[in-house]
C-alpha cells in the first residue's frame, strides 16, 4: 500500500500545466513572432520574454527603437504598432523548469493558428524564436494543413532569444533578426 499512496500523492502533486499568453497583435500585423512557451520568469511575471537575461527585448530596442527599459505595456504597444505580431506555438505543455528540453512532447497542445491566421490576413511572415517553436510548429500545425490557404509561405527560424542559447552574443543575434524587418 505504501506504493500505491506514494504514487497517489505524486500524482497529485503535480502542477496544472503551463498556459501560453494572449496573442499581441492587431488586425494590421504583418508579420509573426512565435515562441515555443514562456518560460517560468515569464509565467510568473506575466509577460513574454521576461527574464532579464532574455535578448529578445534588447534585439526589439535595436531593430525598432523600443526601449527595453520602457514599461512591458508601452513596449508591447510598440511592438504592435510596427506591425508585429507575437504568440506562442504551445498553448499549454508539461515540463518542469524553463528549458524547452524539458517539455513532454506527448503534452503538447498547439494554439488555433487556423483562427489566428484566417483572422489577419495581412500576415506575410512567420519568424520563430529558436528550434523548438520551429520544430513544434512544424509537427503540430503545419503538417496537418499543409494545403490551407492561410498558412504563411514565409517561415523562418531565427537564432533563440533566450539566455540558454549562449552559443551567440547578443549583437550576433541582432544580426540575424535583422531579416524580419524585410517583411514589415
Amino acid at each position: 500500500m505504501p506504493f500505491f499512496n506514494g504514487l497517489l500523492s505524486l500524482m497529485n502533486d503535480r502542477k496544472p500545466p503551463p498556459r501560453c499568453f494572449a496573442p499581441l497583435e492587431n488586425a494590421g500585423c504583418r508579420i509573426l513572432i512565435l515562441g515555443s512557451m514562456p518560460g517560468v520568469e515569464s509565467l510568473r511575471q506575466q509577460q513574454y520574454y521576461a527574464h532579464p537575461r532574455n535578448a529578445f527585448w534588447p534585439i526589439m530596442a535595436s531593430l525598432f527603437g523600443i526601449g527595453s527599459h520602457l514599461p512591458y505595456a508601452e513596449r508591447c504597444a510598440h511592438l504592435v504598432a510596427n506591425r508585429i505580431a507575437l504568440w506562442d506555438v504551445m498553448r499549454t505543455c508539461q515540463r518542469s523548469g524553463s528549458l524547452d528540453s524539458a517539455i513532454e512532447r506527448d503534452s503538447i497542445q498547439a494554439n488555433n493558428f487556423p483562427a489566428f491566421f484566417r483572422s489577419h490576413r495581412h500576415l506575410n511572415a512567420v519568424f520563430f524564436n529558436g528550434a523548438a517553436a520551429e520544430q513544434t510548429f512544424q509537427r503540430k500545425v503545419a503538417r496537418q494543413h499543409a494545403d490551407a490557404d492561410w498558412l504563411p509561405e514565409t517561415r523562418i527560424r531565427l537564432p533563440s532569444t533566450s539566455p540558454a542559447n549562449a552559443r551567440l552574443a547578443v549583437d550576433d543575434k541582432i544580426h540575424h533578426w535583422q531579416i524580419i524587418r524585410q517583411h514589415l
